[in-house]
This record gives structure tokens, C-alpha cells and sequence, in this order.
């Protein structure tokens, strides 16, 4: 009998497929859709922070209504609207989860700064999540801020939410780092138990016709998976932490790459957007027949045996392999 299961922020999981982020997780009936057909833990929908800090303006100005020093902050802010969970729903709907389903819930917090982080992590716990993800997702815009000022940010944010929760932590975030290794490292120090690799940034377009700078929605494909793959082999057992690959996993060969790669699980939204939870069925038949197929009995047999420890080309991952790809076209 093939073995799925593995173990993932400490929590026993009956395969390596979970669902991320994403709007699916907002109703109850499809994540017990997605527990039917076989998704071993769901990621909720984020909180964002700026859901948070509108909250706490809103409520400033119930306060304040009248008086001179207000102005229009409100105004600032970016519309929330569309997200239906202000952070008191969105703490109800865990706990409302948690009796729903059997499959582990992690919450999920996105933003940067401490502000509302700290109490919404406390209580995203007390609401019964089985784990938190801190969605770190910041664009630096100030020449001012210095790469040293701004990964301490996110250290001292990790820090801080790790010495008030005890359930685990995973952080989630971007490769644009300038070593992006180290700061793994110190993450890891700061308290995360987990790693996921990595957060997508959607990039704005620009409506010629309407002259303005318009959101830009584009799923994910496989060819995204390249650099998850690369981090996550240079990572495997430099640290001793878990690695999650999230953006580019659609297929049965993309999660048995993650796996090789050195990764606990692999997170997928998009592909479940575009062909429909059922779709969860086949990708595990998939995975049981590829690991038959090759003589594996568990995936614990795979994971990481393309890591960069574990392959003699360990050059593969590192600049060897940018002049390889450059030397390997050629013209007719």
C-alpha cells in the first residue's frame, strides 16, 4: 500500500496537498468540499492588515466624530469592501470551521506591521486554528528604508507573534531578498516553524483607454514552479524547519518535484480554480500510481532526494546552472 501521509508544522497530514489562500476557503461548504475529496489541511482566506487598521480608524472616528484632528484618514485606506470577515468574523469562522471539518485549519494573517498582528494571532488561536500563517507581502517604496531596516521588520514581527501563540508558525513570503538564505536562517531563529515558498506579487497593469493603473489577476502556472523548486532545494536540511512550495503546483509531476525538492507539502489554489475541487481525486490517484510505478512505497522516500545535498551536480541550483541554460540554445 502506498503511503501518503506527512507531517507538516507538526501536524499529522494524510497527504502533501493543501489548499491555499484563497477565496475558496471563505465558504464553509467548499472547504468540506475539499475535505470530501481528499485536501489534507486548508489555509484560510487572509486577514489583511488593512481590514485591521480600518477597523480601528473606524472606530477612532465613532470617537472623535466632530472634533478637528481627525481630517479624512479613512480615506487612505484601500477599499475592503469585497472581503466580507472584518477580524471578529473572521475569528468566528475558525471556530465555526473547527466543528465543521476534521482536516487542520491555518489561519492567516497578511501584511507587515505589528499593529492588530499580535492580539489577531492570540485570538485566531483561541479560536482553535491548528497553525497561523504570516502572510508577509510589502512593497518597499521609501529610498529610505534600507534592506537591513526592512528584514528586521520582518524579524521583529515573527518574534513578537511567536512569543504570544503557542500553536505553530509559518511564514510566507517573496525571494526578493538580497541573501535570501541568511534571512531564511534568521527567520527560523525568530521563531518560524515553517517556511512557504513563495508569495505571489500581483502586478498592476495600465488601462491605456482609462488612463489609470488598473489590478491584474493572472492564475499561476507550472512554469512558476522552477524557482520554488530551486529554494527549497538549497534550504532542505541547511535548516531545521519546514519547507512548503506554494505557486505553480497543477500537476501530479509538479507536487513529486516539490516532494524531491525537499518540500513537506505542496500549497495549490489556482489549479482548483480553474478545474474544480473534484480535481483534488485525481491528483491523488495520480500520486499513488507515479510512486508505484517508480517502486516508492511512501513519499517519505523522495522527499529530497533532488535537494542540493543530495545530488553530486549540487552546482545545478547555484550560478553553474544560469551559464548551462545560456550555453544550451542554439540557432538553426
Amino acid at each position: 500500500m502506498i503511503e501518503l501521509k506527512t507531517k507538516y508544522l507538526g501536524l499529522q497530514l494524510k497527504n502533501p496537498l493543501v489548499a491555499s489562500a484563497s477565496p475558496l476557503s471563505e465558504e464553509l461548504d467548499k472547504v468540506k468540499q475539499m475535505e470530501e475529496k481528499g485536501i489534507a489541511a486548508v489555509v484560510l482566506h487572509s486577514l489583511f492588515e488593512e481590514q485591521v487598521l480600518l477597523q480601528e480608524k473606524e472606530l477612532d472616528y465613532a470617537l472623535t466624530h466632530g472634533t478637528d484632528h481627525y481630517a479624512e484618514a479613512l480615506s487612505y485606506f484601500p477599499d475592503v469592501g469585497r472581503y466580507s470577515f472584518v477580524p471578529e468574523e473572521y475569528v468566528k469562522y475558525i471556530a465555526k470551521l473547527k466543528k465543521a471539518v476534521q482536516i487542520p485549519i491555518i489561519g492567516s494573517l497578511n501584511g507587515i506591521s505589528k499593529s492588530g498582528w499580535v492580539r489577531y494571532a492570540k485570538e485566531i488561536e483561541e479560536a482553535g486554528a491548528n497553525a497561523l500563517e504570516l502572510n508577509i507581502y510589502y512593497v518597499p517604496t521609501e529610498s529610505s528604508l534600507s534592506c537591513q531596516e526592512l528584514e528586521e521588520m520582518y524579524l521583529d514581527l515573527v518574534q513578537e507573534v511567536r512569543e504570544k501563540i503557542k500553536i505553530p508558525l509559518a511564514v510566507k513570503l517573496s525571494p526578493f531578498f538580497n541573501s535570501f538564505t541568511h534571512l531564511a536562517g534568521e527567520l527560523v531563529k525568530a521563531g518560524a516553524d515553517g517556511l512557504v515558498l513563495f508569495n505571489r506579487f500581483y502586478q498592476p497593469d495600465i488601462d491605456l483607454l482609462n488612463m489609470a493603473v488598473v489590478p491584474n489577476l493572472e492564475l499561476s502556472t507550472s512554469a512558476e514552479l522552477r524557482l520554488r523548486l530551486r529554494w527549497v532545494g538549497i534550504l532542505y536540511q541547511k535548516l531545521k524547519t519546514d519547507l512548503a512550495i506554494t505557486g505553480g503546483v497543477h500537476t501530479v509531476e509538479d507536487i513529486i518535484k516539490g516532494l524531491m525538492a525537499g518540500a513537506k507539502v505542496t500549497m495549490m489554489t489556482s489549479v482548483l480554480l480553474e478545474k474544480g475541487i473534484p480535481y483534488i481525486e485525481g491528483l491523488l490517484r495520480g500520486m499513488e500510481e507515479w510512486l508505484r510505478r517508480h517502486n516508492y512505497q511512501s513519499i517519505e522516500e523522495i522527499r529530497g532526494l533532488l535537494s542540493e545535498e543530495n545530488i553530486k551536480a549540487s552546482d545545478a541550483f547555484e550560478r553553474a546552472n544560469y551559464m548551462k541554460v545560456l550555453n544550451s540554445y542554439h540557432f538553426e
